[in-house]
């Protein structure tokens, strides 16, 4: 049985469907812009954690930063994997895996794939609300770093979205593998708030969570 809070976001949500035009994604139109979140460079400098930060790493629990704006914000997280980079990254372009992976994605598919070139359309729902939006990723394995933007020849239902994947091997230990994720959005005004939620809050612990899930089970004998 749903919980009252939970009843009560699903009919602000049915209020918000039933009072707000159809969201407009729209692989034949341009985004209304061409960045306003500025991208991150091809090869981000790796994250530096204090002390207390990287015993947590080490000790095994993820390590979460966030900080909220006033129409999005930016998530990165930092966690271990034991298995192999390549085998990591192997999970994280299985684009076509992802509704599996992530409840909220119900659809996910490439579009187009030109060397490390990866653009992908996805589709999220959650309460009854739908919003979809097109990224192109910039998958460069050999450095270890993968980054993202909007893919700003479609239209999308998120203003703006940059980020990054970076994944390393532990020195030493080339079986177990260090993860860096970093989402920064930018919602529309009429793109509801738990859309934040989703690509960041929960974006974040979800990451940390099909990321290691997925790829451990790919390298268990």
């Amino acid at each position: 049985m749903p919980t009252t809070r939970h009843a009560a976001l699903a009919l602000t949500l049915a209020l918000f469907v039933g009072a707000t035009p159809l969201l407009a994604a729209d692989a034949s139109t341009p985004h209304e812009h061409r960045g306003l979140l500025k991208p991150y460079p091809k090869s981000p400098p790796p994250l530096v954690l204090s002390d207390s930060e990287q015993q947590k790493l080490m000790a095994g629990t993820p390590v979460m930063r966030q900080t909220e704006g006033e129409a999005g914000g930016r998530g990165l997280a930092v966690f271990l994997v034991n298995a192999p980079a390549d085998v990591v990254w192997s999970t994280i372009e299985d684009f076509g895996a992802y509704p599996r992976f992530i409840p909220e994605v119900k659809k996910c598919d490439v579009y187009r794939k030109e060397g490390r070139r990866i653009d992908v359309f996805f589709a999220l729902k959650s309460y009854g609300v739908g919003v979809d939006y097109y990224i192109r990723h910039d998958f460069d394995r050999e450095n270890k770093v993968g980054t993202w933007t909007l893919d700003y020849d479609r239209q999308s239902d998120l203003d703006d979205s940059v980020g990054f994947w970076r994944v390393t091997p532990i020195p030493g230990d080339p079986a177990r593998s260090r993860v860096e994720y970093s989402v920064d959005i930018k919602l529309k005004g009429w793109v509801p708030g738990f859309v934040r939620s989703i690509l960041v809050d929960n974006g974040l612990k979800q990451a940390t969570t099909w990321v290691k899930v997925q790829s451990e089970r790919r390298v268990r004998p």
